[in-house]
């Protein structure tokens, strides 16, 4: 990917190639102005947690219906996202889907991965708070790993960061949030990217431990198979 090289300072080197962590991607100003934007009326609830998609869901067959991203979402991040050299390979050369999900202290998501329908990276930016993502080797044999199997890595997401995941990260790993109010245990040798993150102390001076808050996450995506049919269904995006 040709983001590689632009991003090669922030590579988690612990993962297999191809994931990245950039704290403090957007400033503190830009997280207010997002989670204001919010559209309050386009979240839909789940089991554990809730979420938006933009501009649409997918279709059962992983089509989504081309229509613009609201403007919200594409400044100041994507944007940035075109200096990186982000989504410059991939089919539309820029992401058209995002997926915003909301998680409350003890809210998680099983291990899965991003699957087929997207072109292999996926950038997310979170907001509001710090939690663990859980990261597995994807079994050969399995579409997802054993109940007591323990997470290889663990990727501590800090409030205004940008994660990426492409190349073999993509491909070979699942991801998953454990169901807890907190983080234990974080260190330098047991967070992929210690290194890199922009405030250790705060963890340092806690005894290792995240106590989460409401987090918020922005995951953007380029769906590869797109209906020009939307544009006259969905019109201007809403929100």
């Amino acid at each position: 990917m040709a983001a590689n090289n632009m991003l090669g300072a922030h590579q988690i080197s612990d993962i297999p190639d191809g994931m990245f962590y950039i704290p403090n991607f957007i400033d503190h100003q830009q997280e207010a102005d997002l989670l204001s934007a919010l559209p309050s009326n386009r979240w839909i609830q789940l089991q554990h947690r809730r979420l938006q998609t933009h501009p649409s869901s997918l279709s059962k067959t992983n089509i989504l219906l081309e229509a613009p991203l609201p403007s919200w979402l594409v400044n100041p991040i994507i944007t940035r996202f075109m200096t990186l050299g982000l989504f410059s390979d991939s089919p539309h050369q820029g992401p058209n889907h995002v997926l915003i999900n909301e998680y409350e202290p003890n809210q998680g998501i099983m291990p899965h991965e991003d699957g087929a329908a997207y072109y292999p990276i996926v950038a997310t930016v979170s907001l509001s708070s710090t939690l663990c993502l859980d990261i597995y080797e994807k079994k050969r044999d399995e579409d997802q790993p054993r109940t007591d199997v323990s997470p290889k890595w663990r990727v501590l997401q800090e409030p205004r960061s940008l994660l990426v995941t492409c190349g073999t990260a993509y491909t070979d790993t699942l991801h998953g949030i454990s169901e807890i109010e907190v983080d234990e245990d974080l260190r330098p040798d047991t967070v992929a990217n210690w290194t890199l993150l922009g405030d250790k102390n705060i963890l340092v001076d806690n005894g290792g431990r995240n106590v989460r808050t409401t987090r918020i996450s922005l995951t953007y995506r380029d769906v590869i198979k797109v209906s020009k049919a939307g544009s006259k269904i969905l019109g201007r995006p809403r929100g």
